[in-house]
C-alpha cells in the first residue's frame, strides 16, 4: 500500500495551497520526498497527518498556545495513544480489539514500542526476598496506594543494581513490583490477570473481565497522573519515583479516587428499593451539583473526550451478563435516562469490582496497575526528548507601581 501523497494531495489534507505547503517545506515543517527515477516529489501520509494534527491544535488553542510546555512548545506531542472520534488507540491498535485478544504485558509491549519479550529472570527477585516481607509489615495498615507509594521509593537501589537486564525487562520489573505493593502480596512473575486470579480468587469468566479492565486502563493520552509522571520523567528522576509521582496523582477524587465515589453511590443505589432508585439518582444529582460545584453529572457518567460514551466502560459492561447482573444495569439504564449522559470507565471499573465481588477499592487496583504500563510508555517517550516540561506561566496578579505613566 502506497504510503505517500503528491503535493496536490497533500495540500488539500492540510487545507492549504501549493505555495503554502512549499513554504512548509522550506521552514522545515513538513519534508518532502523523492523516488529514484521520478521527478515529482511526494509526502509521507503519516507526516502530512502529524502536521494536520499540530496545526489544528495551534487553531483550537488560539491565544493559549502562548502558554509554553518546555520554553516554547504549546502542547506535547506523543506517538503513544490517541482519542480521535470517540475511539481510543494504542499506537494504531483500537484499544476495543486488544482488550478482547491481549494480556496486560502484551499490551504494555505495544505502548513502549518493543519488540522484545522482556523475560526475566527468578533471579531477579533475590535481593528482596529477605526485605519484602520486611516492607509489607511496615506497610500493613496502609491502603493500597499509599502502600505502594511507600514501598517503591525503597527499591530503586535494589532494581538499578541488578545486573545484566535491559531497558524493557527493568520496565516489566516495575510493573510486577507495582503490582505486588498494591496488592500487599510477594512479588512474582505471573500474568498480570492471573496473579489478580489469585489474590482475589476469581473464575476464568471473572478473571477474562479483569484482564480485560486491565487493557483498557493501560493509557489515555495526557491525563493528570501521566503529565505528572512525564515531568518527573524529565527532571530525571528514575522510573520508581515516576511511578509513585503516578500514583499520587490517580489518588484524587478526580482521578482515579472518582471511582470510590462510583462505588458509594452504585452500591447505595443497588440497596434501595427498585421503584426508589431514581429518586435516590436525583437526589444524588442535586447534593453533587450543589455542593461539590461541578457541572450536574453523577459520578462515573460523562467524559468529556466521549460526548457520545466512553468505549472503555460500554466494553466492560458488554462483557456483563445483563440478566445476571440486572441489578448494576439497572442503575446505569436510570442514571443515563435522568442525565442524557452515557456511563464512562469508572462505573465499568466498579461494576467488575461489584460483579465479581472484589473487595472494595479493587476497581481503583485495576486502574492503577494497567495505567503502570500506560506511564512507563510516557516516561520512557519523554527521557528520549531529553527535554525538561518547564511550562510558563501567564501573571495575572497584582503589578508593582513603577511610577511610570
Amino acid at each position: 500500500m502506497d504510503n505517500t501523497l503528491t503535493a496536490r494531495q497533500a495540500a488539500e489534507l492540510l487545507g492549504i495551497s501549493l505555495p503554502t505547503l512549499y513554504s512548509y517545506v522550506s521552514r522545515g515543517l513538513l519534508q518532502s520526498h523523492q523516488s529514484q527515477g521520478q521527478r515529482a516529489k511526494r509526502y509521507l501520509k503519516e507526516e502530512v497527518l502529524r502536521l494536520l494534527a499540530r496545526t489544528s491544535d495551534s487553531k483550537r488553542a488560539g491565544g493559549a498556545a502562548e502558554s509554553a510546555i518546555d520554553w516554547g512548545v504549546p502542547v506535547l506531542e506523543s506517538r503513544i495513544t490517541q482519542v480521535t472520534n470517540g475511539r481510543l488507540y494504542y499506537r494504531g491498535h483500537a484499544v476495543t480489539e486488544l482488550a478482547g485478544t491481549h494480556t496486560l504485558e502484551q499490551v504494555a509491549l505495544i505502548l513502549w514500542d518493543s519488540n522484545i519479550r522482556p523475560d526475566l529472570p527468578q533471579t531477579c527477585l533475590n535481593d528482596l526476598t529477605t526485605l519484602w516481607p520486611k516492607l509489607l509489615d511496615m506497610t500493613s495498615h496502609l491502603p493500597p496506594y499509599e502502600r505502594a507509594i511507600c514501598i517503591l521509593p525503597l527499591l530503586t537501589k535494589t532494581v538499578e543494581d541488578i545486573p545484566d537486564i535491559h531497558t524493557h525487562q527493568k520496565a516489566m520489573l516495575w510493573m510486577h513490583l507495582t503490582a505486588a505493593a498494591l496488592l500487599g502480596i510477594a512479588p512474582d512473575f505471573q500474568a498480570f490477570h492471573q496473579k489478580l486470579a489469585a489474590a482475589w480468587q476469581l473464575n476464568e469468566e471473572q478473571t477474562e473481565l479483569v484482564r480485560a479492565a486491565l487493557i483498557v486502563s493501560a493509557d489515555h493520552e495526557l491525563n493528570v497522573s501521566t503529565f505528572t509522571v512525564r515531568c518527573v520523567a524529565s527532571a530525571g528522576a528514575n522510573m520508581g519515583m515516576a511511578l509513585v509521582a503516578g500514583l499520587a496523582a490517580l489518588s484524587g477524587p478526580k482521578h482515579g479516587g472518582e471511582s470510590l465515589r462510583v462505588s458509594r453511590m452504585l452500591r447505595a443505589a443497588m440497596a434501595t428499593p427498585p421503584n426508589d432508585i431514581s429518586s435516590f439518582l436525583s437526589k444524588r444529582l442535586r447534593k453533587h451539583d450543589a455542593h461539590e460545584h461541578f457541572s450536574p453529572r453523577l459520578p462515573g457518567f460523562s467524559h468529556p473526550l466521549y460526548p457520545d460514551g466512553d468505549p472503555r466502560g460500554a466494553l466492560l459492561m458488554n462483557m456483563l451478563d445483563r440478566n445476571k447482573h440486572a441489578g448494576l444495569f439497572g442503575v446505569a439504564d436510570m442514571a443515563e435516562d435522568l442525565t442524557g449522559q452515557k456511563l464512562n470507565i469508572d462505573f465499568g471499573l466498579v461494576a467488575v469490582e461489584i460483579a465479581c465481588q472484589l473487595p472494595p477499592g479493587a476497581a481503583q487496583i485495576l486502574f492503577a496497575l494497567g495505567r503502570t504500563a500506560g506511564w512507563i510508555a510516557h516516561a520512557m517517550e519523554q527521557v528520549e526528548t531529553g527535554q525538561l516540561i518547564r511550562p510558563r506561566a501567564r501573571y495575572v496578579g497584582k503589578f508593582p507601581d513603577t511610577g511610570a505613566v
